[in-house]
């Protein structure tokens, strides 16, 4: 019986691996992307076709509005007016009038900024090119020196060509102007001396509070003040420029400054708040608290206002500050409060054993925060940070409650020209306006995903 089985039973060992046969049609290609992302349950699928719906409602109008039926070309409002409101097209056409905006362009970009001037805002807005691509791309080299460009160089350039320099810096408090000789001119000069004995005295009690070398963080704190000491006597030389106040300024030109002067100093003030909070010297915490705890809890617009109609009435009499330096102050502070509980969640995500890690090598406050905790927290928090700075992008927008006009406000204060004056004049500009806005935050948003994706901040298994 085991002859016959042996001689029946047929055993086959394949000598060559065959070749690989293609996924089902239903599981790969456009098919099965939709099946997988769009149609996978019933669910997925009726929300699919609620949002189709919605795309066919609003995308064609908004196609048909700012391309197909737009007038790209004229010199007045009679090419964006129909027959009946006295112009040239046919009665019932509505569509965007783009010469509107190529005519205003300019003032959109530099606001009432001198003409003959506007080659200065050209070259910051090219220097800030030069020096924030390379800062955002990872393999760009010299990214010290490139920091210390943004961060040193830049704004003193910036703000030097923008105002034209020979700035006049007068007394804030009062006390110089009691103590300087008459006519001297030192009134701010000894203010400054003075608050930099308080600002070293700060420095001091911190780092006694927490332990830190006292020595280290008062040179650091000394050389910042006595580097702000020469950017203000630089800004107070006369450089050969025009002179051009703040309150000519408008347009984007506004919007970007406030915003990336907001972004600059939330992240940093944020940084040192969330540390404060989670301080254990209990006056230190406290003060964060309230000050974390006051901005959060004020509107925005009212900052604003008190900054421009409040702050004046506690001066000194003969003392004020400029307008757009009271915005940029309160978007700071305000923007850093929301960055500092951001921060904080961060800090407070980090595994108790990393904290324990780094005392245990015996790493001092500061060290132990740069190297082992911040690096870490900071790369779990990258959304809610980029969250952030495009709400304070957008709330730059409220600046024009003060009498600072904005990007949004200049557009606005272009409708009372009667030459370009149609019913399709606003809805133009505030679709131009939200376009402009989207490519900004936009362009944040997929930075932000990029440098989430690079660090691997999702944990992805």
């Amino acid at each position: 019986m085991s002859d016959i089985q042996s001689e029946t039973d047929l055993v086959y060992v394949r000598d060559e691996m065959l070749s690989q046969s293609p996924p089902p049609h239903r599981e790969s290609g456009p098919v099965g992307w939709l099946r997988k992302n769009l149609f996978s349950s019933l669910s997925n699928t009726v929300l699919t076709l609620i949002a189709l719906y919605v795309i066919w409602i609003v995308v064609p109008p908004l196609i048909d509005f700012a391309l197909v039926q737009a007038v790209w070309s004229g010199d007045s409002r009679d090419v964006c007016t129909t027959i009946n409101q006295g112009g040239i097209q046919p009665n019932g056409w509505f569509g965007a009038c783009w010469p509107y905006v190529k005519d205003y362009f300019a003032q959109f970009i530099y606001g009432r900024y001198p003409v003959e001037e506007r080659w200065r805002v050209n070259i910051v807005f090219v220097l800030f090119v030069i020096g924030v691509v390379p800062l955002l791309v990872p393999t760009a080299p010299f990214k010290s020196i490139n920091l210390i460009y943004m961060a040193v160089v830049f704004p003193v350039a910036a703000l030097l060509l923008l105002t034209g320099g020979h700035m006049e810096f007068e007394s804030m408090i009062g006390i110089g102007r009691e103590l300087a000789p008459l006519g001297s001119g030192l009134d701010f000069w000894i203010e400054y001396a003075l608050l930099t004995l308080v600002v070293l005295g700060i420095a001091y009690a911190w780092a006694r509070g927490t332990g830190a070398p006292a020595g280290g963080l008062l040179k650091l704190v000394l050389t910042m003040m006595l580097a702000l000491a020469a950017v203000i006597f630089v800004l107070s030389l006369d450089l050969g420029l025009e002179f051009v106040p703040t309150s000519i300024w408008g347009g984007l030109l506004v919007t970007l400054v406030i915003a990336i002067t907001g972004i600059a100093a939330s992240l940093p003030l944020g940084v040192v708040l969330a540390l404060g909070r989670r301080s254990d010297m209990p006056i230190v915490r406290f003060a964060c608290v309230v000050f974390i705890e006051f901005w959060r809890g004020v509107p925005l617009i009212t900052v604003l206002f008190m900054s421009s109609v409040m702050l004046p009435l506690f001066l000194p009499e003969g003392v004020s500050f400029d307008k757009l330096l009271r915005a940029l102050i309160g978007v700071a502070l305000f923007s850093a409060a929301y960055m500092a509980e951001v921060i904080r969640g961060g800090l407070q995500a980090i595994p108790k054993g990393q904290y324990e890690g780094a005392d245990a090598v015996g790493l001092a406050y500061w060290q132990k925060m740069r190297l082992i905790i911040l690096p870490q927290a900071l790369t779990l928090v990258i959304p809610g940070i980029v969250n952030t700075f495009i709400g304070l992008f957008k709330d730059t927008t409220l600046v024009l409650i003060i009498g600072l006009f904005d990007f949004l406000g200049q557009i606005q204060s272009s409708f009372t020209d009667p030459s370009w004056s149609t019913p399709v004049q606003a809805t133009t500009a505030y679709f131009f306006a939200a376009c402009v806005y989207w490519i900004f935050c936009f362009s944040m948003s997929r930075y932000s995903i990029f440098t989430e994706n690079r660090l691997r901040t999702g944990h992805a298994r």
